[in-house]
């Protein structure tokens, strides 16, 4: 099962850097979910450091981010602290995120392919609808992008 734009984003359960998240505990915000492929990369850090200092604004709209990659939460708990990201860092080591955002990707890296997370982000209304989604991410100004839409879009 994947995601559809407009449709409800059945309630899950996943690990963070400050214990386990559910979707239905954020009920009545808004939710950004980012997925990189990997901590302490280059794109990766530039991506979270762009969310970090656009974070207060997010808060503004009642919105929370949430990085998500393959990591462990302890790789994640290092990543955090050392970016100081004022969000949670999401663990899918299992990948159920992934497929169910179906962001795990055949992908090119120095001739070889490899299965990797393919850049995305999804907006969730308060209501816990997927209302927006942006895939094969250019990391440049992608988080006032997704805080623009959001501007424009939620209450």
């Amino acid at each position: 099962m994947t995601t559809e734009l407009g449709k409800p984003i059945p309630d899950f359960q996943v690990e963070s850097t400050n214990g386990p998240i559910t979707l239905s505990s954020l009920k009545g915000k808004t939710v950004v979910l980012y997925f990189y492929p990997k901590d302490n990369t280059p794109g990766c850090t530039t991506e979270g450091e762009n969310f970090r200092d656009l974070y207060p604004e997010f808060q503004q709209h009642n919105c929370e981010v949430f990085g998500i990659s393959r990591d462990s939460v302890k790789s994640h708990c290092q990543f955090k602290s050392k970016k100081e990201f004022p969000f949670e860092l999401l663990a899918d080591s299992e990948e159920h995120l992934c497929q169910l955002f179906d962001v795990i990707k055949q992908k090119n890296m120095y001739g070889k392919q490899v299965r990797g997370i393919e850049r995305s982000t999804f907006v969730i209304n308060n209501k816990s609808e997927l209302i927006a989604q942006w895939r094969k991410v250019k990391i440049a100004n992608h988080a006032q992008e997704v805080l623009d839409f959001i501007k424009k879009n939620t209450t």
